[in-house]
C-alpha cells in the first residue's frame, strides 16, 4: 500500500491582504457615516476607492480602470475644495485616460489576451521629460496667477501624475517609479492642506506601488522565460 503526501497549504499573502483591505475599508466607511470616526465621509470614500484602485493595479486586474474613475470624482471635489486646482483638473484627465486605459487593457494583442508588461522606449521617456518640465513651468505659472495653495508642488505632482498614468495605460514598468515620487511629494502637500486622510493614503500608496514595481518586473521576466 502506498500513502499519498499532500503538501501544506501556502501562506496567501495576497489574498490576506485584499481581505484586509476589503474589511478595513468598510470598517472606516461605517465609522465616518455614523459619526464614531471625525473624518470628512467625502475624504474617507476617496481613501477607500484609491487604495482599492492601486491594489487592483497591482495585481493587473482590470477592475482598476472603473473603481478608478469614481475615485478621480471624489478626488475632484476634494480638491476643489482645498483649491489645489490642478489636482482638482487632472482628475477629469485621469478618468478620460482611465477610459482608454481599460480599453487598452480589454483588448491586448499578447497570447495571454492581455497586455503585457514592458520597459519604456527611449524615445518616450525623453518625450515625457520634456513635457514634464515644460509643463510643470507653465502650469505653476498659472496655478499662481489664480492664488493656488501650492503652485509649483500641485504642477509638478499632476504633470508627473498624468505621465505616469498614460505610462499605466500601456504597461510600462516605469510608471511605479513616477508614482512613487510623486506619493512621497504628496504626503507633505496634502499634510499641509489639512487633508491627513489623504496623506496617510499616499504614504500607504508607496508601499503599494513598490509592491506593484516587483510584481509588475516579475511579470515581465516570467513573459520572457
Amino acid at each position: 500500500m502506498t500513502s499519498q503526501r499532500t503538501g501544506s497549504p501556502r501562506f496567501d499573502l495576497k489574498g490576506l491582504m485584499t481581505s484586509a483591505l476589503v474589511v478595513g475599508s468598510t470598517a472606516l466607511l461605517m465609522a465616518v457615516k455614523f459619526g464614531h470616526v471625525e473624518l470628512d465621509f467625502t475624504e474617507a470614500v476617496g481613501f477607500v476607492t484609491g487604495g482599492l484602485t492601486v491594489w487592483l493595479l497591482v495585481g493587473q486586474n482590470i477592475w482598476n480602470w472603473p473603481i478608478g474613475i469614481a475615485n478621480n470624482l471624489v478626488y475632484g471635489m476634494i480638491f476643489f475644495q482645498a483649491r489645489l486646482y490642478a489636482d482638482m483638473t487632472i482628475q477629469i484627465v485621469f478618468a478620460l485616460i482611465s477610459i482608454y486605459g481599460w480599453i487598452s487593457w480589454s483588448r491586448g494583442n499578447t497570447t495571454s489576451g492581455g497586455l503585457a508588461v514592458t520597459q519604456t522606449p527611449l524615445g518616450l521617456a525623453l518625450a515625457c521629460l520634456a513635457i514634464g518640465i515644460a509643463g510643470t513651468w507653465a502650469w505653476s505659472l498659472f496655478l499662481a496667477r489664480i492664488n493656488d495653495a501650492a503652485p509649483f508642488l500641485d504642477a509638478l505632482t499632476a504633470v508627473m501624475s498624468l505621465i505616469a498614468q498614460y505610462l499605466m495605460t500601456r504597461k510600462f514598468l516605469e510608471n511605479w517609479t513616477i508614482w512613487i515620487v510623486v506619493d512621497i511629494i504628496s504626503v507633505g502637500l496634502y499634510a499641509s492642506r489639512h487633508l491627513y486622510l489623504t496623506a496617510v493614503l499616499y504614504a500607504i500608496y508607496i508601499a503599494m506601488c513598490t509592491v506593484g514595481a516587483i510584481e509588475w518586473r516579475r511579470a515581465r521576466r516570467a513573459a520572457h522565460v
